[in-house]
């Protein structure tokens, strides 16, 4: 009966997840913290391509994309981690509008391939009109959940995800999967939220924080213990205190700076 709830409780999560990014696919403007009415929340004035640079990105990134690729809806920059070379396979967990995607697009050239997946069918709908408004021929966009990956085993070099893990209420099968679905020495370069402190028992049952990329963050200590027990290797994880100016405006007045924080996980499979 417990196992059934629990079940009940992670669906519940997914829904309202799922929920909230598709209200954003179809929303002007972008979705980062708990307000869904206004950009960052508060009725802060601030745009996708203001947010992009302040975790990392360059203006260089943002030329020649199709617009509404970028939703500012990130909390790092995982293509400036991963080293892509051409060729490579690259994964996208939760692809949004597909902006990382046609950034690693770049990277991988023709003869690699980028994939995205993501549970939120009007965000797939969006990437796939991206994907055509820039020709984009080596990426594809894919319907799924990012604990039961629609990819094959041992067919990928590089998993990117940006502020996507965070919201699984199934955190260590997502890992699973992404070691399933990466060739031996595949590599992973995730940007995430994480806890740096206990968040309130209020707090961390608010579903608005929850879906906002705050709620649900897991400790360092405990994101190491979950990639080490599945098995990879090589595991570095380092918070980002440059970017917590944006993690400032996604909830202004509520102090979430000092809970969470965006940090660059990397890990490789032996």
């Amino acid at each position: 009966m417990d196992h059934l709830k629990e079940n009940e409780n992670k669906d519940a999560v997914r829904q309202a997840v799922r929920s909230r990014y598709g209200q954003i696919a179809t929303s002007p403007g972008c979705g980062c913290g708990p307000s869904t009415s206004s950009c960052c929340g508060g009725g802060t004035a601030i745009t996708p391509s203001q947010i992009a640079q302040l975790l990392g990105y360059s203006s260089q990134d943002f030329s020649g994309l199709p617009e509404g690729a970028n939703m500012g809806l990130g909390c790092g920059n995982p293509k400036a981690i991963a080293a892509l070379k051409p060729g490579e396979t690259v994964l996208d967990l939760g692809s949004g509008g597909g902006f990382d995607c046609f950034l690693a697009a770049r990277e991988v050239g023709p003869t690699g391939r980028v994939i995205g997946v993501d549970m939120t069918p009007e965000m797939v709908s969006k990437a796939r009109a991206n994907a055509a408004q820039a020709g984009a021929r080596n990426v594809e966009f894919r319907l799924g959940e990012i604990e039961h990956l629609p990819v094959a085993d041992a067919s990928v070099d590089v998993i990117l995800s940006n502020c996507v893990i965070n919201l699984s209420p199934d955190k260590p099968q997502v890992y699973r999967d992404a070691f399933r679905v990466l060739k031996p020495g595949g590599r992973l370069a995730i940007s995430d939220m994480v806890a740096i402190a206990p968040l309130p028992e209020a707090m961390r049952r608010e579903i608005a924080l929850l879906t906002a990329c705050v709620a649900g963050a897991e400790t360092i200590d405990g994101l190491k213990g979950i990639l080490a027990q599945i098995g990879f290797t090589q595991i570095r994880i380092e918070p980002k205190e440059e970017i917590r100016q944006a993690i400032q405006k996604w909830a202004p007045g509520r102090k979430i700076e000092d809970y969470v924080a965006s940090a660059t996980i990397e890990a490789v499979k032996p």
